[in-house]
């Protein structure tokens, strides 16, 4: 009775912050219409940038690499769990990646949270090793960067000049700088070009973890990289697949043999169940909606949306920090008043997060709206009347 009295406690403890995190039932597709806990809700919230986790030709395909492949994949991808659809999809994806890497090949993992695992520990496995670390990398880098044996420097939110010092300062054998690409909860861009010619300059290797960025940005879909015009030896590059992709999973693509350390030492691939090959066949679909016209086209309507919500939002009060991408903060502070904004507007039928400590820095509770190409103007517009009128209240 210790033991859950304890646990009784902790939880009392977030609730009394307003930080007790809780689970809504979608009874539908993941699309901007969805129905949640038997209610009809406009969501803004997934990370479903291009609208293709519902897309006719994701699901028909899905369909069909269960017909192909079956249900599962059982066993790990060293075992027997290797089928061709992920061999296909690996394939694709490295040429899908090429233009900005040198001799690449792409390694397929059930989750970028695997994915980010895997390279840091990877990479990171000798004690030598030193790793510096973006200060608002997404968790999964953060808890790569405490498994792997390699030392952590966490330089500030975007300041080149004190990695730079770092970088200067460390006598490390191996250097592996690690950064998202866009910051999932504020939405704004690392400095790309200016790390890797840090990286290029020390010897070391940059990490570009693009979650939000594969299949929105760059002409092609093609991410941060393509954005960027970047291309080099020493870049790491994380994509992930169950965002705009519309699926399940992520990729490590890089130098063929960086790759082939990956499948060598990287536990988090050795040690589990390959994914269902259906989904690794759906995935060849997605990217090829993504690299086509009908991408373009999705990427060119998702644009005119982010620039709609900027123009028709009229906020005093609450902070926006600047975004181009999908994802579109809105800063309110304390915990409580974001809960009381998010459910205002969940009463009108908006489906809107309040993200909290410790996702973001304390006293920085906030509402993450994020934009699908599956949205209409309409229903922006929608968003926007009320959170002008919530802020107004």
């Amino acid at each position: 009775m210790d033991l859950l009295a304890n646990v009784q406690g902790k939880l009392a403890a977030l609730e009394a912050q307003s930080l007790t995190r809780r689970r809504r039932i979608a009874q539908s597709p993941c699309a901007p219409q969805q129905t949640v806990d038997g209610r009809a809700m406009l969501a803004f919230c997934s990370n479903d940038y291009l609208g293709l986790a519902a897309h006719p030709r994701v699901v028909e395909a899905l369909r069909e690499g269960a017909s192909l492949y079956g249900a599962g994949s059982g066993a790990s991808h060293l075992i027997s769990g290797h089928s061709r659809a992920h061999a296909l999809l690996e394939d694709r994806l490295a040429a899908f990646v090429a233009p900005n890497l040198v001799d690449a090949r792409a390694l397929y993992f059930s989750t970028g949270y695997m994915a980010n695992l895997a390279v840091l520990t990877a990479l990171g496995a000798d004690a030598d090793a030193m790793i510096f670390s973006e200060a608002l990398n997404h968790a999964s880098l953060i808890d790569g960067a405490r498994l792997a044996r390699a030392g952590v420097s966490v330089y500030p939110h975007g300041d080149v000049a004190a990695l730079a010092a770092q970088l200067e300062a460390s006598s490390a054998a191996t250097k592996i700088v690690v950064t998202d690409s866009v910051f999932s909860m504020d939405g704004d861009l690392a400095p790309l070009p200016e790390l890797l010619a840090l990286c290029e300059r020390h010897g070391a290797w940059l990490v570009v973890d693009d979650a939000h960025g594969f299949g929105v940005l760059g002409s092609k879909g093609r991410g941060a990289l393509e954005h960027c015009a970047l291309r080099s030896p020493n870049l790491v590059y994380v994509g992930t697949l169950g965002k705009a992709a519309g699926v399940s999973g992520a990729f490590i693509a890089a130098h063929a043999s960086v790759i082939e350390l990956m499948v060598q030492r990287a536990r988090p691939y050795i040690y589990t169940t390959a994914s269902p090959p259906a989904i690794a066949h759906a995935l060849l679909t997605s990217l090829d909606i993504i690299e086509g016209e009908e991408g373009a086209s999705l990427r060119a309507h998702l644009a005119a949306l982010i620039a709609q919500l900027d123009d028709e939002l009229a906020l005093t009060r609450w902070q926006r920090p600047v975004s181009h991408t999908p994802i579109q903060p809105i800063v309110i502070g304390a915990n409580d008043e974001a809960l009381r904004v998010a459910a205002g507007l969940h009463a009108q039928g908006l489906w809107v997060p309040a993200i909290r400590p410790p996702t973001v820095p304390a006293n920085t509770a906030r509402l993450r709206i994020t934009l699908s190409a599956a949205h209409t103007r309409e229903q922006v517009a929608q968003l926007a009347a009320a959170l002008n009128q919530l802020e107004a209240m």
